[in-house]
């Protein structure tokens, strides 16, 4: 095991994780509220790691999980450690079901879309599009039985850089103990906190 001082600092600075489908590999996307600290994260750690180093781990509790990625790195004083606890979504099941043991890495920014910005066929937070909203100055849904006074969606802007990811897996918490990165992860952001 590594020294403690050794280990890569641990970083959960981030929104949550997206997962996109539609590439020749799925997608694992980091997502991020500003564009300057996801390209800052990318240019600082991420475009340091070596694909073939870095590891994708997933460890369910319950309806959580611990989204755990990290790498040894060409740069390593630079080096950082990402770990989020996250619900599960139909979006996670459906990568962990389909992902093929490889995905591309990117990062992303998140962002609230409000009337102004959006097209007609953007659907709101309550499920309807933007053109069952009223027009000018108010933006109330007008579908009888919807309760919406405010259209608000979201987009996700995917970064062009990507990383491939090869070594992915999905554990249970008894199980951390057998993968060093996990177990690092747990035991610096969960069970030291218990002692």
């Amino acid at each position: 095991m590594q020294n403690k001082s050794s280990l890569p600092p641990w970083f959960d600075g981030f929104l949550g994780v997206a997962y996109r489908y539609y590439d020749l590999r799925m997608n694992v996307v980091p997502l991020f509220s500003e564009r300057k600290h996801a390209t800052n994260l990318w240019n600082e750690t991420i475009h340091w790691w070596n694909d073939h180093t870095i590891k994708l781990r997933f460890v369910e509790t319950g309806e959580k999980y611990w989204f755990i990625m990290g790498s040894d790195s060409k740069k390593p004083e630079n080096n950082k450690s990402l770990f989020k606890i996250l619900s599960k979504s139909e979006h996670y099941e459906r990568f962990k079901a389909g992902h093929g043991g490889e995905a591309y890495l990117t990062l992303g920014v998140y962002a609230i879309v409000h009337k102004k910005g959006a097209k007609d066929d953007t659907v709101c937070n309550c499920k309807h599009r933007l053109d069952d909203h009223e027009e000018g100055d108010s933006d109330a849904c007008l579908i009888e039985e919807c309760s919406c006074r405010k259209f608000e969606s979201f987009q996700v802007n995917i970064l062009k850089r990507k990383k491939t990811i090869t070594d992915i897996k999905f554990l249970q918490e008894e199980q951390v103990k057998e993968d060093p990165l996990t177990w690092n992860c747990l035991y610096a952001n969960k069970y030291k906190e218990m002692n």
